[in-house]
């Protein structure tokens, strides 16, 4: 069985005057939700053997809090996942397919409309992820596939699994 995982980067300072997008930096909340992200792939099992990164600074950042909690994984930065469509992802995924546990972290619009495409190729295991999924894929937010195919990867043979958003993790966690 292989596993897939798509994460949006975490929550990012506003653009303004003077600040290249490529280095627009995490916010104190960002750092947050990409922590308890990870803490939660950890606890329902799906930690990652490889992470392929963006190497915008947003990107590396969230990486960064994501293997402060998990145990094991190989990160790959590629300077082609910063803001790739559907075919850079595809490409990228193809030639690093040999985790069982791969996650890639990157950007919209390009991981929406990946997710999406793999949805509209394999389905899903649960409708209602499917209509989380379709909503939107804001912040921190990461799409999960499995395969029972353990040879390479080919969107066909994905299904989604489960939408983690770290604001359904932070109103969880929030005292009643």
């Amino acid at each position: 069985m292989k596993r897939l995982i798509l994460m949006r980067h975490a929550k990012t300072e506003p653009w303004a005057e003077g600040i290249d997008d490529f280095s627009r930096a995490l916010t104190e909340r960002g750092k947050e939700d990409a922590k308890r992200m990870a803490e939660e792939l950890v606890a329902i099992g799906w930690s990652p053997e490889r992470i392929l990164v963006s190497t915008a600074r947003r990107a590396r950042e969230t990486c960064s809090e994501v293997a402060k909690i998990v145990e094991g994984e190989k990160v790959r930065p590629m300077e082609n996942l910063y803001l790739t469509g559907v075919r850079g992802l595809t490409e990228a995924i193809c030639h690093n397919d040999g985790a069982g546990t791969l996650m890639v972290i990157g950007h919209n619009p390009g991981l929406h409309d990946f997710a999406m495409e793999i949805l509209r190729e394999a389905g899903s295991q649960d409708h209602q992820e499917s209509v989380r999924l379709i909503e939107k894929f804001p912040t921190s937010c990461c799409a999960l596939f499995e395969s029972e195919q353990d040879g390479a990867f080919l969107p066909v043979h994905f299904k989604l699994t489960q939408i983690l958003r770290a604001k359904d993790l932070r109103e969880a966690d929030a005292p009643l």
